[in-house]
């Protein structure tokens, strides 16, 4: 959800159609039942809604995967207290014989949840703005280079430190680059003068204002000692320690495991470790699993390390050989609290559920399943589709946004059990300042409503020189060098349905920059002297999900929020244009829509897209020194039917 801000709503007359005021209209006031509370539940706005049962008590949970607000505008009945869960983003995996990145911090209240992070202390709000902040996951590793930490994630005065990156190998000599100290430590590298160790949890020795254990999570693994090949720890999860390097380097170390929470009405695992990559010439070597949660992958022989699952605060498994690392995941803040005393059945289940308008909605920011409970009866479905956005090349063409696709579809009588993918965003990919500095953007990922309504993956940037951008969704922007600009990559037209997007602009061609990637409500801007492109302007959801306690989207041209599939800025070409400036995320004057802007000067990385957008990344700049692109946002898939 591109929660970057909250829009604030009076809700003294609790007219909102959400799950309380549902219920009291079908319990209280004529509707026959005898088992609602009359108490009126906190009311609150941001982050996306999920509302579920317990027992008989009903939580409102508000899901933060992007930074925002959560906003107390009533302090209701039930007390002052809420739950909370905060994970900070998590490190990525290093490059070359590399280890997996730790977790992000890790920190709940949430009463019996597992693990040594967990206080049973209360956590008391008052009618007030709480600044929510989701940290980003760290960047991997290029050849020889550590796996950078993620961000940390903050909920008022809860603070969960960021993951440790993962170690680096430099041949013919004691690695420089450890695992990294963090929330969860980095696992060490491979080595060929000894082992290294992996980073440690970085302990709080000052509880407040924190109220529980000074522990967040669990060290990294150490490297593998040679002779060769050596082989790269695992980083630390919140619920274990990453594992060692085997002995003599055959195989990575897996990373530690997560730990499960309830906290949004579904029992989901956070914070796993990446796993260690391996050294290439080993017969049988492999990279070491990632850890639960949605840990990265090491790389096995010859490959990168693979990211980490966004919104999980989890590591990026190491790269083996000379491979990049990959991507740690973002993280996630959860909140959550008693708004009723009843017995609420939905009429399908799956994703985050909640009530506007007399329409139940149900929101997938991850990959489930939409199932019709025994008293279904709605008869037609309203639904939205987007799939993940490209990321923005290293240098110069703007990520391409996620298809788009809007529209009704019947439901047969129950039981019926539909499968949901949520596509991820491409990965920002590094440049290392040398050779060629080709490295392109990558596409996302399709989402689906059950497979016959699919959103076609956001087309990666193009990268230097004269690379078009990928084909997609909506294109990816071409790149541009001396002599003519490569063209940006095609919007994706389906012969059996609406156009889901865009194509992106093309690259300037005369040392200016590169063009925007393609939006949902419009192509990427070419580059012109002295500018990179603009993104494509994205679109505003339907008003059936334009739900205003529940942020899903970001602000864009037209509404403080609900805008969503915007394209990637381009990457400027700095140094020989006075002037020049990167590209704005999702058309011009944004960023708009969560997508990122192109890097403006010198030495700078594209902008990352905001998760659960569908949005492109920026591109970076062009320049001599390590730069990368920002990766695509993923992508949601909307569901509603009348309550």
């Amino acid at each position: 959800m591109g929660a970057r801000s909250s829009k604030i709503t009076a809700q003294n007359n609790r007219s909102d159609g959400h799950l309380l005021e549902y219920f009291r209209n079908t319990f209280i006031r004529g509707g026959g039942g005898t088992n609602a509370s009359n108490l009126q539940g906190l009311s609150a706005t941001g982050g996306v809604i999920s509302d579920y049962t317990v027992g008989s008590k009903v939580y409102r949970a508000h899901i933060f995967t992007s930074s925002g607000t959560f906003n107390v505008t009533d302090p209701g009945g039930y007390g002052d207290t809420v739950d909370y869960l905060v994970v900070a983003g998590g490190g990525g995996g290093g490059g070359n014989t590399a280890g997996g990145g730790g977790a992000g911090g890790y920190r709940t209240n949430v009463t019996g949840s597992p693990g040594d992070h967990t206080t049973s202390a209360t956590f008391s709000v008052s009618v007030s703005p709480y600044t929510v902040t989701v940290g980003g996951g760290g960047v991997g590793g290029a050849n020889e280079t550590a796996g950078s930490d993620g961000n940390d994630s903050v909920f008022g005065s809860i603070t969960s430190l960021k993951g440790g990156g993962g170690g680096a190998r430099t041949p013919g000599s004691n690695p420089i680059n450890p695992g990294r100290a963090g929330g969860s430590g980095g696992g060490g590298t491979g080595a060929e003068t000894g082992a290294t160790p992996g980073g440690a949890s970085t302990s709080v020795t000052t509880p407040s204002p924190w109220p529980g254990p000074a522990t967040q999570g669990k060290a990294g693994g150490a490297g593998s000692p040679d002779p060769q090949p050596a082989a790269g720890g695992g980083g630390g999860g919140a619920g274990g320690v990453g594992a060692d390097a085997a002995r003599g380097g055959t195989y990575g170390g897996n990373g530690g495991n997560g730990l499960p929470n309830t906290i949004t009405g579904t029992d989901t695992t956070y914070a796993g470790g990446g796993g260690g990559g391996c050294h290439p010439p080993a017969p049988g070597s492999s990279g070491g699993s990632g850890g639960t949660g949605g840990g990265g992958v090491g790389g096995p022989p010859g490959t990168d390390g693979s990211s980490a699952i966004y919104s999980t605060g989890s590591g990026g498994g190491g790269g083996s050989g000379s491979r990049t690392g990959g991507s740690g995941g973002s993280g996630i803040v959860v909140v959550r609290y008693q708004i009723g005393q009843l017995t609420a059945n939905a009429k399908a289940t799956g994703g985050a559920i909640s009530y506007y308008s007399g329409m139940t909605i149900h929101t997938f920011t991850g990959s489930g399943t939409f199932a019709t409970a025994p008293n279904w009866s709605a008869a037609t479905v309203e639904y939205v589709v987007i799939a993940g956005g490209g990321s923005g090349a290293a240098l110069f063409g703007g990520g391409g946004a996620g298809g788009y696709r809007i529209g009704t579809t019947p439901i047969g009588a129950h039981p019926v059990s539909t499968s949901i993918q949520v596509g991820a965003g491409g990965a920002g990919p590094s440049n290392d300042g040398g050779g060629a500095r080709i490295s392109p953007g990558q596409n996302g990922t399709p989402s689906y409503f059950g497979t016959p309504i699919t959103a076609a993956a956001g087309g990666g940037g193009g990268s230097g020189p004269n690379v078009a951008g990928t084909a997609g969704g909506s294109g990816g922007g071409g790149s541009d060098w001396a002599g003519t600009g490569a063209s940006g990559g095609a919007g994706n037209t389906p012969p059996t349905s609406p156009s889901q997007g865009n194509p992106g602009g093309t690259g300037s061609g005369s040392n200016a920059g590169g063009g925007g990637g393609g939006g949902a409500g419009g192509a990427g801007a070419a580059g012109s002297a002295p500018s990179a492109g603009n993104g494509g302007v994205g679109v505003q959801l339907p008003g059936t999900f334009r739900d205003p306690v529940s942020t899903v989207g970001a602000p864009g041209p037209g509404g403080p929020t609900y805008w969503v599939a915007g394209g990637g800025g381009g990457g400027s070409y700095t140094g020989s244009t006075p002037g020049s400036a990167g590209g704005s995320g999702g058309g011009p004057g944004g960023p708009y829509a969560g997508a990122g802007p192109g890097g403006a000067n010198a030495n700078n990385s594209g902008v990352d897209a905001f998760e659960n957008t569908g949005s492109g990344g920026g591109a970076g700049t062009r320049t001599s020194a390590s730069v990368h692109g920002g990766a695509g946002g993923s992508g949601i898939v909307l569901i509603a039917y009348p309550t």
